[in-house]
């Protein structure tokens, strides 16, 4: 379907048209998300818009498709537009994305809420450097040409671990994947033909929970991701931090207790050498445990009760118990989410995180704050369409930025 796309200026938010009401709109699509369906009087209250600019900004967010009016759900004798609810609009639009991980790679479609329309997963196995990303281009044209036959797909918000950086579209370095200055962006606008935002995964997964999950997050959040990759990412304010080089949370080589596993970086007991995927799969297979050092494997002995699986993730779940622990000292978050395949499956294994941070941190007395990911299996897929949300509703009017838009 034509229609406006939007378009960020690389790396940051846009800021289309007159900025106030740019900034008027944002927080008028915010509260609906937050509290919608809701009356244009409620928004005035609780955005402390005026009622004239509250309805002035649902006139134009409804209009590019953002938010639509529900009668149907109107009080009974209530009278007048200012009592008649409005919620985001999850019909007319979505957004796409795509994470590339060392396992598989996974296509999505997400609507405004951040509900998954369809999710696609491409195997990965044995495939390294540029033939992931092909497999992916392959692809992608025809996942969106499918979603577009019902929604107007306005951006593609692509994800992946290491050093992602945003403002060049590039993934500066992946070393599972072997990825080196490898044009993401670039790729992926010329295969899909849509604006393209690039970053990493654990400042993907930091704006979903902003966005979509705890209110907690919005004051302060640590995300820590351990898969294959090991990564964190800080958000305050709302606001996920982005510093210098655009370089995420390099938690890799923090010091744990526990192992003399040799690093790339030539020391001992780093994080990532020790609490990796790839560690915790090959330890296994070592020990006999597995046949092969495979996460299907590892998830099956772990759902099946193997004892000595439950000990190599238990274990692993005390080591990431001391990173976070650092970080909690340091940041003092109001809220820690940590993205891990056991932690998410089996309570048992979040609570093994959180006794160790309890037990080594100087300021986290209430493990309730170390908390993992609500979506399951769509955890990441929904991470990528957030890149793309995330701008979306920071500045909304951008949409009228878009070619064949009104201004």
């Amino acid at each position: 379907m034509p229609g406006p796309t939007v378009r960020p200026p690389r790396g940051e938010a846009p800021r289309g048209g007159d900025d106030r009401r740019d900034v008027n709109a944002a927080a008028v699509l915010q509260t609906v998300r937050d509290h919608g369906p809701v009356a244009r009087s409620r928004i005035a209250a609780l955005s402390g818009l005026s009622p004239a600019a509250v309805t002035r900004q649902v006139v134009d967010l409804t209009r590019i498709g953002l938010l639509r009016e529900r009668p149907e759900l109107a009080a009974a004798g209530s009278v007048g537009r200012p009592q008649l609810p409005v919620d985001v609009d999850t019909g007319t639009l979505a957004v796409a994305g795509v994470h590339i991980g060392v396992p598989h790679s996974t296509l999505s479609l997400l609507d405004l809420r951040g509900r998954v329309l369809a999710r696609e997963e491409m195997g990965n196995r044995g495939l390294t450097g540029r033939a992931v990303l092909d497999r992916v281009t392959d692809r992608l044209p025809g996942f969106l040409a499918t979603a577009r036959e019902s929604r107007r797909v306005i951006g593609l918000g692509a994800i992946m671990g290491g050093s992602v950086d945003p403002v060049r579209g590039v993934t500066v370095r992946h070393q599972p994947l072997g990825w080196h200055e490898i044009p993401l962006r670039a790729a992926l606008e010329q295969a899909g033909g849509l604006p393209v935002h690039v970053d990493n995964h654990a400042r993907a997964l930091a704006q979903s929970e902003i966005l979509f999950g705890r209110p907690a997050a919005r004051r302060s959040v640590v995300q820590v991701f351990v898969g294959h990759v090991v990564d964190a990412a800080l958000g305050t304010g709302g606001l996920v931090h982005r510093g210098p080089q655009s370089a995420t949370g390099d938690v890799a080589h923090l010091p744990v207790t526990g192992s003399r596993a040799l690093c790339v970086c030539g020391r001992r007991g780093c994080f990532m050498t020790a609490a990796s995927d790839g560690a915790l799969y090959a330890e296994a297979a070592a020990a006999g445990v597995i046949a092969a050092p495979e996460r299907a494997l590892m998830l099956a002995a772990v759902q099946a009760g193997d004892p000595a699986a439950d000990r190599l993730v238990r274990r692993r779940a005390r080591l990431i118990g001391q990173a976070v622990a650092l970080l909690v000292d340091v940041v003092n978050p109001d809220l820690v989410v940590v993205t891990e395949t056991f932690a998410m499956l089996d309570r048992r294994y979040l609570d093994a995180i959180r006794a160790e941070v309890v037990r080594r941190s100087h300021l986290c007395q209430d493990p309730e704050l170390i908390v993992t990911q609500q979506l399951g299996a769509d955890v990441l897929a929904v991470a990528a369409g957030a890149v793309v949300l995330g701008g979306l509703y920071r500045s909304p009017l951008g949409l009228l930025d878009g070619p064949g838009s009104e201004t």
